[in-house]
Parts: C-alpha cells; structure tokens; sequence
C-alpha cells in the first residue's frame, strides 16, 4: 500500500509543479488554488508512504516522478524543448527511480 500512496504522491507532484507554472507566480487563482490542494495532498501522502517505507528510497521516488513527469508536461503541453541532454537527464532519473525501488 505505501508503494501505492508514494506512486500517487508523486503524480500530484507532477500536478502541483504543472498548475505552479499555470498560476503565473500565483497571479491566476484557479491555478493557484489546485496548486495548494496538490502540494497538501501531495506531501500528506509522501508522510504517510514514509511510515513504511525509507526516507531516501521514498524522497527519492517522489522525487523522480515529479521531475521526470514535470518534464513530459514541459514538453507535450507547454511547448518546451526537447534535447539530448534533456533526454539523458531523463532516462538517468528513471534509472534511479528503478534502482531505489529494487534496492528497498
């Protein structure tokens, strides 16, 4: 169950890092609003995972899905770049990512 609460942490990471760029520094307050309900939850559940779970391997975790999700969003929504450099970063976190959760 914790590996569970920690995946659905981490995609309201992805949630409330997307809706944080939208809000325009919090100007907008529809944004803003789903900003602060995702980072509540988000954290809420990361506290809960990390009953169970070790601090390192589920930071980590929470982490890397939010940053490699942050990064799909950039790229198929807001028009970011897509770069070679970009790509390796991303396919090292998902190494990461796999690596902590053989290794817990």
């Amino acid at each position: 169950m914790a590996w569970i609460l920690l995946f659905i942490a981490g995609l309201l990471e992805i949630v409330w890092a997307s809706t944080m760029k939208l809000s325009d520094g919090f100007t907008r307050p529809l944004p803003t609003a789903i900003t602060i309900v995702a980072v509540i939850a988000s954290f809420a559940l990361l506290a809960t995972a990390m009953r169970q779970l070790p601090l390192g391997t589920a930071y980590a975790i929470w982490t890397g899905i939010g940053a490699l999700g942050a990064f799909v969003v950039g790229i198929a929504f807001l028009g970011e770049a897509i770069t070679p450099a970009r790509l390796l970063a991303a396919a090292l976190i998902v190494c990461g990512i796999g690596l902590m959760k053989l290794s817990s």
